[in-house]
């Protein structure tokens, strides 16, 4: 049961209204203090970049994916990542799966493993 909050000016009390998130620079807050929103719209922010870059650009080489996903892409994957840490392994994966399926964008990369990519890219794991 939620705790009920009030405010007294006067001889008025006004309800404090009750919210189960808030979003607050950009980052949401739950009342569970869970980031699985969070991650989720991080993820959902990235796949549109990068649905763009897919719509816009036919083949893209090595080099200029990674100026693309180092410039458009991680940056919403990675914003303020200090404040909500995701530490579960199904929030963990849903920002993966972002960049598993944007290493794939490579030209000759689609057979490649997942480890192999990162490794020819120089990338790292957002875990």
């Amino acid at each position: 049961m939620p705790t009920e909050y009030t405010l007294q000016e006067d001889d008025k009390t006004f309800k404090l209204e009750t919210v189960d998130k808030e979003k607050d620079l950009g980052i949401y807050v739950t009342n569970n203090m869970k980031v699985a929103m969070q991650c989720e719209a991080a993820a959902q922010k990235a796949m549109n970049v990068l649905r763009t870059i897919k719509r816009h650009f036919f083949r893209i080489d090595e080099p200029n994916f990674l100026i693309l996903y180092k410039s458009y892409v991680r940056p919403h994957l990675e914003y303020c990542v200090q404040a909500w840490s995701p530490h579960f392994r199904k929030d963990i994966d849903c920002l993966e799966q972002v960049q598993k399926r944007a290493t794939k964008l490579v030209s000759g990369f689609k057979t490649l493993s997942y480890e192999d990519r990162l490794r020819t890219l120089k990338l790292t794991t957002l875990e």
